[in-house]
């Protein structure tokens, strides 16, 4: 089967802040309270789509989530209008307000686990969103995540959107971020490595919280009939160093892996499961960096680990796609290069300004979800979300238009900015042709 690997980035949202919500996010702890540029990141987010475009790799548009997310504050007990209800949250419960403003869906990778078509029984492309139940502000996310899955992928005979898991701490579910496919070819059976902090029924003592479950793996492998599942430990050292998801220690596409010394509990174990799993199929090739080459402090720091692993149409190797922050740490820098210099899958790194998310503890990789598509499966997605030169124009006065060029978290609280963002995103849905009922405030 013929098949190309696409992405489908999240649109930056206009509250984009750094309120410190997430525990375990260095970047978000270290940065919380300092004043954010949403315009900017918006723009540096659609410039790296754009480059992915122009390089042939499919590339779609995620819409931000409708914040500040007021059914959650009258959920809360809190009534009047929507301003009123903004105004009495950021007074009397200011931790709820926050988390009701926050743009967290733009890291995409969390978004939901895949499973390609030609690893699933029933032959249709599977999407489970995550419950992301670690994280208040993050647990917000799933229904609206799953209606944008809906909008973005309709066809129900070629592709299957469940909904999230129970949103319980047993089934905690991070989505992508915690999972990597390998094959020979995109459209070639692979193995799915699913990756998991703790398990449900564990004490867990850890500096920071593990979050994702071995069960949430379970349960979405036994759901999308995934073949050749692979389950792995995550490393307690690489989660009380700040890699908050595998991601930040780990990357693969096709038969490379490539991965940090610390990121896995049990590194010979989870390497000799994947090439049993592979056997048939394909040599997995794993590159590992050492924590003598780049200690795990500067592979948190540099997201190396976050990049893009691209199959680019014409190149016989992989291309590394990399956060400035990677070339400006001098061990990263060197453990990057070291990559290309010899015969291995990687050919050539190049490297991508992100600095807006990289302060909140996202790179590249955390911005886009992953889907493996047939040439029919691309064709039935929503084709007006597809990235060309004419909707990264329209997007970009979009942004200009409607997005702050600074924000702090104190001015979350602005109901002005309620009336900005409600603007942006009425707009957006035509853009993007996902009807006049997509975000909850269209519905009212």
């Amino acid at each position: 089967m013929t098949a190309i690997e696409a992405n489908a980035d999240g649109l930056v949202g206009p509250t984009h802040s750094y309120a410190g919500l997430s525990p375990g996010n260095i970047a978000s702890q270290v940065n919380a309270g300092e004043a954010s540029n949403p315009r900017a990141a918006v723009l540096q987010g659609l410039a790296k789509m754009k480059r992915l475009a122009d390089l042939g790799i499919p590339q779609f548009v995620l819409p931000p989530h409708e914040r500040p997310f007021t059914p959650f504050l009258r959920a809360l007990g809190f009534s009047g209008t929507d301003a009123e209800v903004l105004e009495r949250a950021w007074k009397d419960a200011p931790a709820f307000a926050a988390a009701a403003c926050s743009s967290s869906q733009m890291w995409a990778a969390n978004a939901a686990t895949v499973t390609p078509s030609v690893d699933a029984p029933d032959g249709r492309v599977h999407f489970t969103p995550a419950n992301l139940v670690t994280n208040l502000h993050r647990s917000l996310e799933h229904e609206q995540t799953t209606r944008s899955l809906r909008r973005l992928f309709p066809d129900p005979r070629r592709f299957a959107v469940h909904d999230a898991l129970n949103p319980v701490a047993h089934l905690a579910d991070e989505g992508a971020a915690n999972h990597v496919r390998l094959a020979a070819e995109h459209g070639a059976p692979g193995v799915n490595l699913l990756v998991w902090g703790r398990d449900a029924w564990e004490r867990w003592e850890g500096k920071y919280p593990a979050r994702q479950t071995l069960e949430a793996c379970q349960a979405i492998a036994r759901r999308h009939g995934a073949n050749r599942p692979v389950f792995a430990r995550q490393a307690r050292a690489a989660i009380d160093g700040g890699a908050f998801h595998n991601d930040v220690v780990c990357v693969g596409t096709r038969t490379a892996l490539l991965f940090h010394e610390l990121a896995f509990e049990d590194k010979k174990a989870t390497l000799d499961a994947i090439r049993a799993a592979a056997e048939g199929l394909f040599a997995p090739e794993f590159v590992e960096i050492s924590a003598a080459d780049l200690p795990l402090e500067d592979a948190v720091r540099s997201y190396l680990f976050n990049s893009q692993l691209l199959v680019v149409p014409g190149e016989d190797r992989l291309v590394l796609l990399a956060p400035t922050e990677t070339a400006e740490n001098p061990r990263a820098h060197a453990a990057a290069q070291s990559l290309v210099t010899t015969n291995g899958p990687i050919g050539r790194v190049e490297y991508v300004d992100v600095r807006q998310s990289m302060r909140n503890g996202g790179g590249p990789a955390c911005l886009r979800l992953r889907v493996v598509l047939t040439e029919q499966e691309l064709h039935s997605a929503n084709a007006f979300q597809r990235l060309n030169a004419g909707l990264y124009g329209r997007l970009c006065e979009w942004a200009e238009r409607w997005y702050r060029e600074e924000l702090r978290p104190a001015d979350l609280a602005d109901p002005q900015l309620l009336t900005e963002t409600r603007g942006a995103l009425d707009q957006l849905t035509a853009i993007l042709n996902l009807g006049g009922d997509f975000y909850p405030f269209q519905r009212t």
